[in-house]
């Protein structure tokens, strides 16, 4: 017998409605022409913030059940053979979002997954976040890049994505809330996790892997390439141990600048790619809560955050200069991952109730703008190393990182002084031109006086910004083919994920590692 179809229901209620259960689930049922008690079930479906009229509406929808939901809706919804004894294997380096969703979709399709990380696992590597941020030490193995869930595990959390034709995001979402996530991400338009929260997550998705009778090992690195001919058939490890499989996942993030330099070492094609690059901009919450919503207090509204775009003209033509991995109520956080660079970036506990907004406002770098005669493939990445070198050279060969007041830096001038800051290692008054260059903060300037047009208060002395944020994508692509995912030239590597240029988030890694492990399963039998 067929489950009778829902009634579909939407309506825009003020937040103090739409946040109490009980008068939400009220106005839901008489959209539906229903009084309590005449619905077996109410499923949100969607909600999010409305606030283009005078006062912000929060616009839900959702389905009316009159009779029992079909079980589907509640989970759990993905179970994983034991794969143990699987004639099979795949090797996957890197336990970022790519390669644990790779692993599990491996799992599915009766593959064993191996995977390898050069990082710690989520809990012991926050004793290396804590010396990163309070005695400014860098392991080069574990940091915010590297480690068990890789760069998103300690960041906001985000899992909004305009990737949906790369794969199944509800998919993604579903196996998230399965592994611990709460269940408002099915629902939100713009669902995010939070920092705090993640790395239990991370920890089941990993949990579910060995439980499946696949392998995961930390203080892993990859050093060497098991390489016969054009076919790749293994990795040989830091400690020298040559581990083979019947295909390789290579998902090592955006930041394992070792393993570029080694395809290109060992003459694996690689390409130079376009990325973008900039600063991180701070303000207080309550700014940007005031010119979002236009209220005085938000109450019960989460958060405002904001996305901004412009175009800019300057040398070489015009590029654009945009708002990336906006944190509201977040910090700032040291992203580094070798001693003698600074590095940026954004991160929000799941309340994002800090009285601090950050954003990454970044400008195209495109492929005229790098050194390719010189550096070929690299050029990208040697651009992003000068960069983060010369802020830590001009902020003091520390972790502080080089800042100046928003409208200081408008107008070409050092600030006297600087606000309070949500980054922990400090802040250190350099004019942002002599870290960027003229280029890119000409733009970045541009971008920010069009944007102080946008919200009031943005571009003033009330912000400052603080440099760099320069990982906001790979430099480098590893190329492969269209259909089949494999490298054109090394049979056996499967690059995926945002390390080799195919994602740009949390939800489209995990998306791609599924693709990866479905295109193996195909490619090996």
């Amino acid at each position: 017998m067929s489950t009778p179809s829902p009634q579909e229901v939407e309506l825009l209620l003020a937040p103090e409605q739409a946040y109490d259960e009980l008068t939400r689930y009220e106005a839901l049922l008489a959209a539906a022409g229903l009084r309590p008690g005449q619905a077996d079930f109410v499923h949100l479906r969607k909600r999010s913030i409305d606030a283009r009229g005078r006062q912000p509406l929060v616009r839900l929808r959702a389905d009316i059940y009159r009779t029992a939901p079909p079980a589907e809706l509640f989970g759990p919804w993905f179970q994983f053979p034991d794969v143990s004894r699987a004639r099979r294997t795949v090797l996957i380096v890197g336990a970022g979002p790519a390669g644990l969703f790779a692993a599990l979709r491996a799992i599915e399709l009766g593959i064993s997954p191996i995977v390898v990380e050069r990082g710690k696992d989520v809990r012991t590597r926050r004793r290396d976040l804590a010396a990163l941020n309070k005695q400014q030490v860098v392991n080069p193995d574990s940091n915010y890049c590297f480690g068990e869930g890789g760069a998103g595990t300690y960041s906001d959390g985000k899992l909004y994505t305009r990737s949906t034709k790369r794969g199944d995001v509800q998919r993604i979402l579903r196996l998230l809330v399965q592994h611990g996530a709460t269940p408002d991400i099915l629902v939100d338009a713009h669902p995010h996790i939070g920092t705090n929260k993640l790395p239990a997550v991370v920890a089941a998705l990993r949990d579910s892997v060995r439980q499946a009778g696949g392998e995961v090992r930390f203080d892993t690195r990859v050093d060497d390439l098991v390489l016969t001919g054009n076919h790749l058939r293994g990795v040989v490890t830091a400690q020298g141990e040559e581990l083979l499989a019947d295909a390789v996942i290579l998902a090592t993030g955006h930041s394992a600048r070792d393993i570029y330099e080694l395809l290109h070492r060992r003459g694996v094609l690689i390409e130079a790619k376009p990325f973008a690059l900039g600063v991180r901009v701070e303000h207080q919450q309550q700014l940007i809560d005031k010119a979002q919503y236009r209220l005085p207090d938000r109450g019960l509204l989460p958060a405002a955050s904001y996305a901004l775009v412009h175009q800019t003209q300057g040398q070489g033509g015009q590029r654009g200069v945009f708002s990336f991995c906006m944190c509201p109520g977040g910090f700032i956080v040291p992203a580094a991952t070798a001693p003698g660079e600074v590095v940026v970036n954004g991160m929000s506990p799941s309340r994002r109730d800090s009285q601090y907004a950050n954003s990454g406002i970044v400008t195209a770098v495109e492929l005229e703008d790098m050194d390719l005669r010189q550096h070929g493939p690299l050029a990208g990445l040697r651009l992003q190393q000068q960069i983060e070198q010369r802020a830590c050279q001009l902020a003091g060969h520390t972790q502080a990182a080089p800042a100046q007041r928003l409208g200081d830096f408008l107008k070409g001038k050092v600030s006297a002084e600087l606000q309070e800051t949500s980054y922990q290692p400090g802040l250190v008054s350099v004019p942002m031109d002599k870290v960027l260059g003229k280029n890119l903060a000409g733009r970045l300037r541009q971008g920010f006086e069009n944007f102080g047009r946008k919200i009031p208060g943005y571009a003033t002395n009330a912000a400052q910004i603080v440099g760099v944020e320069s990982r906001t994508s790979s430099p480098v692509r590893i190329p492969r083919d269209r259909d089949t995912l494999q490298h054109p030239v090394v049979r056996g590597l499967f690059p995926c994920g945002e390390g080799a240029g195919y994602a740009g988030g949390i939800v489209s890694a995990a998306m791609d590692g599924e693709r990866c492990a479905e295109a193996v399963g195909v490619a090996v039998g």
